[in-house]
């Protein structure tokens, strides 16, 4: 339990918006064809230029749940770590298992490309419906899961557009700490 410990301490939230983290790299929340779209997918090749269009082409696709990565170019992170979220129908059709290799399959480039603070928005909750408090469970679970499983340590960002996603995120991070809290206090 002291590795889960450890690992919340480099867990963040912040309202702002993702295109101006100064974090190592980035995640969009891409659609499979990585050409840009709305939302955070279009906010950011807006920000970064058309270069990041341009490598997009030469990659191709992205399937739900895989990540892929580019350079950042106008944008403050140095890479784009793009990957597309499931879009949500009624759980049933493996949904939670895409979204959670989202966040998995970022964070395994961010380890293979050394990348010490990773920024996310919260994935699948915009036009892909992800119903958001589920989404946030997958997204700060799958954060700690990686952490630990992989002995990796990152500074991990929630970059959240509103209010009502920032308050989704701190009541959970908040119920995780709460149960660490008495685990450790009833097994001292």
């Amino acid at each position: 339990m002291k590795s889960k410990k450890k690992v919340l301490g480099h867990i963040f939230l912040k309202k702002d918006d993702i295109t101006k983290e100064k974090s190592d790299a980035i995640v969009n929340a891409a659609n499979p064809s990585l050409l840009g779209g709305g939302g955070v997918d279009g906010a950011i090749h807006r920000a970064a230029g058309p270069g990041l269009l341009k490598e997009c082409r030469k990659i191709g696709k992205c399937n739900h749940g895989e990540a892929r990565i580019t350079k950042g170019y106008n944008l403050n992170a140095k890479y784009v770590i793009h990957t597309p979220g499931p879009i949500y129908k009624n759980e049933k059709e493996g949904e939670k298992d895409i979204l959670t290799n989202s966040y998995i399959n970022s964070l395994m480039i961010a380890k293979q490309y050394n990348i010490k603070s990773i920024s996310f928005p919260s994935i699948s909750t915009g036009v892909y419906n992800y119903p958001k408090n589920k989404a946030c469970k997958v997204a700060i679970t799958s954060a700690i899961d990686f952490m630990i499983n992989q002995d990796y340590i990152l500074d991990i960002i929630f970059v959240l557009y509103d209010d009502e996603n920032l308050l989704i995120y701190k009541n959970q991070l908040a119920e995780i700490k709460n149960e660490l809290y008495w685990f450790i206090k009833k097994n001292i």
